[in-house]
């Protein structure tokens, strides 16, 4: 659905983004991630045409870019450095511009779209105050209902969940969730790095416009052949375990062995009290920041 080959943004001497290899596949929920001034926005840009390239290839939905872009825009709904809307409108009369603009579908049945699709994103299709009146919240989700108003096949978020309380970053989660269940592609780029961990299938990483990481979420965070326990007497659980702890820190010790419940046996059986036992996974922001903190090094 998205793929850069040697994708390189340049002014002047500052090289924004530098040589970028994307690969968003069909039926993915991608996570851009980077900090912010790594070249995130750059990118998204140039892959809606909004910004030239200076050098590489841009192909979306299957179409090169920005030559093609007549034909790919149409199947591609997108959010980019937060909604924009008419302040003395109504969401739905913002909706209702943007899509008679550039749509040859009835006037009912666009109606009936605009309402269906304020609903799906949790806004009343009744509202009738202005946009202006609105929260940071309510203004990103009517900036995501004119991204979703097409049903495109891919949709392109730039921190989706920008400005709303937990409730509604859980509710838009399952909303993308839903979409992505139903054959929609998303590509979205986000710093709340629990909330990609809970909904991408991939993510790649940008470093100071250098991609430092691309990989399936599943592999990145997989169980490390480590288990961690916790016990009140790890000095005693570390003679006992001898050369497979890892490493002591506090109660905690890090056991190479990839079975949990043997080693709580072996523990227990020596008379030992084990508070807490399981398998030593890492986070995504563990990956995420060791990429970055690897990449920095390189080039120093």
């Amino acid at each position: 659905m998205i793929r850069t080959r040697g994708l390189t943004k340049r002014y002047g001497a500052l090289t924004a983004v530098d040589g970028l290899d994307l690969d968003v596949r069909e039926g993915d929920v991608y996570g851009f991630l980077g900090a912010n001034g790594s070249g995130k926005t750059t990118t998204v840009r140039m892959l809606l045409g909004l910004v030239l390239a200076t050098s590489g290839e841009i192909e979306l939905v299957g179409r090169p870019m920005p030559a093609s872009r007549a034909s790919a825009l149409p199947h591609v709904g997108a959010l980019v450095e937060g909604p924009g809307a008419y302040g003395h409108l109504s969401g739905r009369a913002n909706l209702a511009t943007f899509d008679r603009a550039a749509s040859a579908t009835s006037r009912r049945v666009r109606s009936r779209r605009i309402a269906e699709t304020l609903d799906q994103v949790g806004l009343d299709p009744s509202d009738r105050r202005p946009v202006r009146t609105y929260s940071l919240g309510m203004r990103q989700r009517l900036g995501l209902a004119s991204a979703l108003l097409r049903r495109p096949a891919l949709l392109v978020l730039d921190e989706p969940t920008n400005g709303l309380d937990p409730q509604g970053i859980r509710e838009i989660r399952e909303l993308l969730l839903a979409l992505n269940a139903q054959g929609t592609t998303i590509f979205l780029s986000s710093h709340l790095l629990a909330e990609i961990e809970q909904m991408c299938t991939r993510v790649g990483v940008l470093d100071r416009g250098r991609m430092v990481l691309q990989d399936d979420v599943a592999s990145l965070v997989a169980p490390t052949g480590r288990v961690a326990v916790h016990t009140p007497t790890p000095e005693w659980a570390a003679e006992v375990l001898g050369a497979r702890v890892e490493d002591v820190s506090g109660p905690r010790l890090v056991v190479v062995s990839d079975d949990a419940a043997g080693v709580n046996a072996e523990l227990v059986g020596a008379g030992l009290r084990v508070d807490e036992i399981g398998p030593l996974r890492v986070s995504l922001e563990d990956v995420v920041l060791r990429a970055s903190t690897e990449h920095a090094g390189a080039r120093a």
